[in-house]
């Protein structure tokens, strides 16, 4: 198995990448070739000199003469830069010379690349991004977070089986809980969108259990929250916010007098517990679902932890064989239900 790795982009690149991809190098199987795309000089260089104890022989180049930085406007960038490590990387994943991509750059131009240069899975309409949300139970699947503000109902339908399946078959196990993001239990409740596709998901074979609220979200009320990329992605940047407001507050208190700051102490495994809980790193990334190939898309800001796991997770996605299961599932929708 190779996985494609965007070493030009993301925040910190490319020396955390660097450092990600070796630290993944070094806990996975020998079989799991991780493929650094990039300015080769700049690369060899980094490597030698992140890796000077030792280099693990699953890490390899592959040339890509140009990047595109995080402020780029995708459209302009992907026609310009043909040669950019995004383009070259998810062309390794259409042509077959590698299995996977992980990317902490530009998330515009990685989606659009994926969705017109790799292409969809037969019968997708819309690919998703799928990220986890910690919750008091676990662990939920929100999408779409990102990747299309305006969606129909068929569109709500497709991601509630994506993410099903992905929930099952990468998470923990069968039968996940689908729900349907409103602003109320009852299934009139919501706009045009979410009232159709309530109907919709009632319909289907998915483990549907209606609509449900911002405020069920963090109690794990679903094991899956579908909703379109607008609101998932306001809930998802939201959700980022809560760690650093919390600990900085905690912080805050615990200056105040000797008392709070004994207090701190003791309690500081289970706050390290809640962080990490809390923490994008300890997921890596979140999957594109619904691109024939499998994507990770990267926090802008991920330290080589957070590269490190995405490049699991890409693996993980691969072998699970989830894109068989996606065509199998939406032929099957598509044979009852109209586009």
């Amino acid at each position: 198995m190779r996985i494609a790795v965007d070493a030009m982009g993301g925040d910190h690149a490319p020396d955390v990448v660097i450092q990600g991809a070796i630290e993944a190098a070094r806990l996975l199987s020998e079989n799991v070739e991780i493929v650094l795309v990039g300015n080769g000089p700049i690369l060899r260089e980094k490597l030698a000199r992140l890796a000077y104890r030792y280099r693990p022989r699953s890490v390899v180049f592959h040339e890509a003469s140009q990047s595109i930085e995080m402020g780029e406007s995708p459209a302009q960038a992907l026609r310009k830069k043909r040669d950019s490590s995004i383009v070259v990387g998810l062309g390794m994943v259409k042509s077959g010379q590698a299995q996977a991509f992980v990317s902490a750059g530009n998330t515009g131009a990685v989606m659009a690349c994926a969705i017109f240069e790799v292409g969809r899975l037969a019968g997708v309409s819309r690919p998703a991004i799928g990220s986890i949300m910690p919750n008091q139970k676990g662990v939920s699947l929100l999408l779409d977070a990102g990747a299309n503000a305006d969606c129909k109902p068929i569109n709500l339908l497709q991601f509630g089986i994506m993410g099903s399946l992905y929930f099952q078959h990468i998470i923990k196990g069968s039968r996940p809980r689908v729900g349907l993001l409103s602003i109320g239990e009852e299934s009139t409740k919501g706009n045009e969108l979410t009232v159709e596709a309530h109907a919709l998901l009632a319909k289907s074979h998915l483990n549907f259990v209606g609509n449900v609220e911002g405020k069920d979200i963090l109690k794990g009320a679903a094991d899956v929250i579908i909703c379109d990329g607008f609101v998932g992605n306001v809930i998802l940047k939201f959700a980022e916010s809560i760690v650093g407001m919390v600990s900085s507050t905690i912080r805050e208190k615990v200056a105040a007098n000797l008392r709070s700051k004994i207090g701190a102490f003791l309690l500081t495994p289970a706050f390290a517990k809640f962080k990490r809980r809390f923490d994008y790193e300890e997921y890596g990334g979140a999957p594109l679902l619904g691109i024939d190939g499998a994507c990770i898309i990267c926090h802008g800001g991920s330290s080589p932890k957070a590269i490190r796991n995405a490049i699991n997770l890409a693996v993980r996605v691969v072998n699970s064989g989830i894109n068989q299961q996606i065509k199998y599932q939406l032929q099957e929708m598509s044979d009852h239900v109209p586009a």
